[in-house]
């Protein structure tokens, strides 16, 4: 079983800008600043040590070189629900990376089920062993 950490994310560590969107839009495109750009700078955050090294570790096309998540959210047609989006995808990202696996551990196979697949490989040997070619009279 995984173990999940919670962590939350300051507001004041989460930068949103207002921007443009791109692609058709019809009469409002060019008045409305609805998308959102929300950058994160993971380095400076307040979240774990631990957390801040797998984050910086994934292999993402929104972090930069410098550790900025950047993430461009521009579904919506309002500016609130694209920055409720954005937000959502940048806990989730944390939330992916909180996930602490249990280490395996190497169990060897029990006597029995060591003879019971010995016994079944020497009945199929067997079997295999009566076919061949009939012998005519």
């Amino acid at each position: 079983m995984n173990h999940v950490i919670g962590h939350a994310i300051q507001p004041n560590e989460v930068e949103l800008i207002a921007v443009r969107s791109q692609g058709a839009g019809g009469q409002n495109v060019n008045k409305v600043s609805s998308a959102i750009h929300l950058r994160f700078d993971i380095r400076a955050s307040s979240l774990p040590e631990a957390i801040k090294m797998r984050l910086l570790a994934l292999r993402d096309s929104r972090i930069t070189r410098d550790g900025v998540i950047v993430i461009k959210s521009q579904e919506h047609r309002t500016q609130d629900m694209n920055r409720a989006a954005a937000l959502a995808r940048l806990d989730e990202m944390v939330q992916r990376v909180s996930i602490v696996r249990r280490t395996r551990v190497a169990t060897k196979p029990t006597r029995a089920s060591q003879v019971r697949r010995v016994e079944g490989k020497v009945r199929r040997g067997a079997v295999k062993a009566t076919r061949g070619r009939v012998v005519g009279e």
